[in-house]
């Protein structure tokens, strides 16, 4: 039997390319329950033999008694035994893998709670701002990039997202004068993380947008002193632009959204929420899993920004999907609504001012009537409702609709969301654990953009941020989890740990230091607890016998390593339903 084994091989060209060949489809699997444990699992009778078995490493199963493992067994895509290396040898035959994981770190895939993962792939057709510094370089990026590609002259130019104010370092947006100058023949739409975007004269030419067009219901044009659009748009307004954009075809969009989970399988992801879809997008995602081309489990939500009641009502009557519909790779999970903006926007909607802007509060992204109208509406017709929420007098509206929401059918065991939440308040958490509501916050928003929010909302506010200790012992594992709204912020899982366990930004400056999670419970809240929001607590989050073989072979050890080198931790494989997505480059 030792003849079988074969050495994991990290740093050979080769590897487990070679020992799991065939590794780019990835079959549909099977629902299976949940909890049985380590010991139960290294001592279960099983003529089963296994499609591989790995041996030698250092599992951290993340049950529930955060119980270690030095091997498992895989068949079909799931865990049939987790134990001792002499222990699984049991399901080993002739045709069986036998995999040296040479002591090797092994963790459960990895689910991102709240990311816009379909906007990954777009990395080879648009302007890669996110590498700015300087306003000069942005236009640089822009320029090189219509030259590079060959733009023709008259298409729309389009960027990667990123955050200027906390990027740059002139720590603001760029003028349509600037854009202009970049690309004086192209129209041109410069995404940011979320809330605002900027255009150039002809991008707003081409969206009608001149002096005398009004502000959207929601959102803002930005005028100079002479009533011109300065080229920022905030919230609905960027819309008038957006319109104007060619969409791409479905098969361009399959094609993005597998790579955009090759993507994600780098960073030790194998399930998501990708949270702001079209209903287009949302058959992509069916499609490239019918296709067996997914490698990342994806829930998604819906997106409405529906500007009455009534037409949200002809949306939901007309709609192609229900609510917690799919299978293994893909389901739908919920629609999602937008109640304000962002911390280092200035437009997260607060009941104190903003500490450098004294009349600021920042703003709704809705007619409160119009969103509570339309959160029941949802409820009556059979959809959870997420809202993106930072500010805590946003959270007070969105609280107040799912109570009223509730009025008419129960929110318990359904789900509802408040994404992002980051200043929620203690009594605010504490109503919505009454109601059953989760709250899904993003900690790495307190990475490279800590001293913005500092700058802009004062160090009380930004020490209360993100309040990841109070949401795991008022809401628990069951009810709030981990993520990290990229593109809005980097996709790096481990950083996002670093920032729950030690609460410090790249300055080591610290934030909220009783807000502090241990390292356990942070591994926690990217395994256990994201499952809970696509119902599938049972099937996966964990390595269990029955669950799904989703698993990170690591850099180090997780569990040994100081404090500030979490945030240095690599993926060295990922593997999802078995197979090997991902394997680190020599």
């Amino acid at each position: 039997m030792t003849s079988n084994i074969v050495p994991t091989r990290f740093t050979g060209a080769r590897g487990w390319r070679h020992i799991l060949a065939g590794t780019a489809a990835v079959a549909l699997v099977a629902a299976i329950p949940l909890l049985a444990s380590c010991s139960t699992n290294a001592t279960a009778p099983s003529a089963t033999a296994a499609d591989t078995v790995y041996v030698n490493g250092k599992f951290i199963t993340a049950d529930k008694s955060f119980s270690l493992a030095q091997a498992v067994a895989v068949k079909d895509g799931k865990f049939i035994g987790v134990g001792s290396s002499a222990d699984m040898k049991r399901y080993v035959a002739p045709a069986t893998r036998l995999v040296d994981l040479q002591g090797k770190t092994v963790i459960p895939g990895l689910m991102d709670s709240h990311s816009h993962m379909n906007g990954a792939g777009t990395a080879e057709t648009t302007a890669q701002v996110i590498n700015a510094k300087t306003v000069s370089g942005a236009q640089a990026i822009i320029a090189e990039f219509i030259n590079a590609k060959k733009v023709p002259s008259g298409a729309w130019v389009q960027t990667s997202r990123w955050h200027p104010p906390s990027q740059l370092k002139e720590q603001r947006y760029l003028t349509r004068q600037e854009l202009d100058a970049a690309a004086p023949n192209n129209p041109v739409y410069v995404q940011t993380v979320g809330h605002f975007a900027m255009a150039n004269s002809r991008a707003l030419q081409l969206a009608g947008i001149g002096r005398d067009t009004k502000d959207p219901v929601g959102g803002k044009i930005y005028r100079d002193a002479n009533g011109d659009a300065t080229g920022v748009l905030e919230e609905t307004a960027i819309e008038l632009v957006e319109n104007k954009i060619p969409s791409p075809t479905f098969e361009e969009l399959v094609a993005q959204t597998i790579a955009a989970q090759r993507i994600y399988n780098r960073s030790g992801i194998t399930s998501t929420i990708d949270a702001a879809m079209t209903e287009e997008q949302v058959g992509v995602y069916f499609a490239v899993a019918e296709r067996k081309q997914a490698s990342v489990r994806t829930g998604t939500m819906w997106l409405t920004r529906a500007a009455s009641s009534a037409e949200f009502e002809q949306m939901l009557k007309a709609a192609k999907f229900k609510d917690n519909i799919g299978n293994d790779w893909v389901r739908t999970a919920g629609i999602k609504m937008f109640a304000d903006g962002g911390m280092s926007l200035k437009s997260a909607y607060i009941r104190d001012a903003y500490a450098d802007d004294p009349h600021n509060h920042g703003m709704l992204a809705t007619d409160p009537e119009v969103y509570k109208r339309n959160v029941r509406l949802a409820n009556q017709y059979g959809w959870r409702v997420g809202t993106h929420v930072v500010g805590d007098a946003a959270i007070d509206l969105a609280l107040d609709a799912y109570e009223e929401a509730s009025k008419d059918s129960s929110l318990k065991d359904k789900r509802f969301i408040l994404i992002h939440a980051s200043l929620i308040t203690p009594e605010q958490v504490v109503r919505a654990r009454k109601l059953g509501v989760r709250v899904d916050a993003q900690n790495i928003f307190m990475w490279d953009k800590a001293g913005t929010v500092e700058r802009f909302m004062g160090t009380k506010l930004a020490n209360r941020a993100v309040p990841t200790r109070l949401l795991l012992d008022t809401l628990g594992l069951e009810g709030t989890a981990a993520g990290t709204d990229n593109p809005v912020n980097m996709l790096n899982p481990f950083v996002g740990m670093y920032v729950m366990v030690t609460r410090k930004d790249p300055r080591g400056r610290v934030y909220g230091a009783d807000q502090a999670v241990t390292r356990e419970e942070a591994l926690r809240l990217y395994t256990n607890a994201g499952p809970y929001y696509t119902f599938e607590e049972n099937k996966k989050g964990s390595i269990e016998t029955g669950k799904f073989a989703d698993m990170v072979v690591l850099s180090a050890d997780y569990l040994s390593v100081p404090d500030e080198k979490i945030k240095d931790i690599k993926p060295l494989q990922t593997i999802v339903d078995g197979k090997l997505v991902y394997e680190a480059a020599n």
